[in-house]
């Protein structure tokens, strides 16, 4: 089973602070650094505003993953207990985005080709784009930073055993509940 993150919408207060963290820990430079040079701002959680819930949503690692089961370059891969994007890979078809049922995947500027390009030529008009998705911030010492910020604790890493607690208690309580 693939580890995630999930929000509780009961505790977000909505304070972007989850999308913050996240566009911080997958830049390789400072804040003020990527600030001065315009470096997007590009989270892989997004907070959704709603009428009657304020709720980040961001990607669930599933296991049959419908993402990378439709994408035509084989950019999208299962590892190490979560689903990667091989943004080197990524044409920027957007079949991801549709294949998504949680609406998880984003598009962003692909910041190597466009300096690339840049230099072969000054009469490109193509913005090349490339997939992300919330990759658990792979290779961050404190896991994810979303889990790490949110002020209301509203979320929780689940891994394999938190399933297996989750459901043993849910039969037990169905159990007492037959009694």
């Amino acid at each position: 089973m693939n580890t995630f993150v999930i929000a509780n919408p009961k505790k977000c207060i909505g304070c972007k602070a989850c999308e913050i963290a996240c566009a911080v820990a997958h830049i390789d430079k400072s804040v003020v650094t990527a600030n001065k040079e315009e470096i997007p701002f590009s989270p892989r959680v997004n907070l959704i505003r709603a009428d009657i819930v304020t709720t980040p949503i961001q990607c669930r690692q599933c296991e049959d993953a419908p993402c990378a089961n439709v994408c035509p370059v084989s950019g999208i891969i299962h590892q190490d207990d979560k689903i990667i994007i091989k943004t080197e890979q990524c044409i920027g078809c957007k079949t991801c985005i549709l294949a998504c049922p949680i609406g998880a995947m984003n598009m962003v500027h692909d910041e190597a080709t466009l300096k690339k390009e840049s230099k072969l030529s000054d009469t490109t008009n193509l913005e090349p784009m490339v997939a992300i998705k919330c990759d658990l911030c792979v290779g961050r010492e404190g896991g994810p930073a979303c889990v790490e910020i949110c002020p209301a604790e509203a979320f929780i890493l689940v891994e394999q055993k938190d399933i297996n607690e989750i459901s043993k208690n849910k039969r037990k309580a169905n159990a007492l509940r037959t009694v």
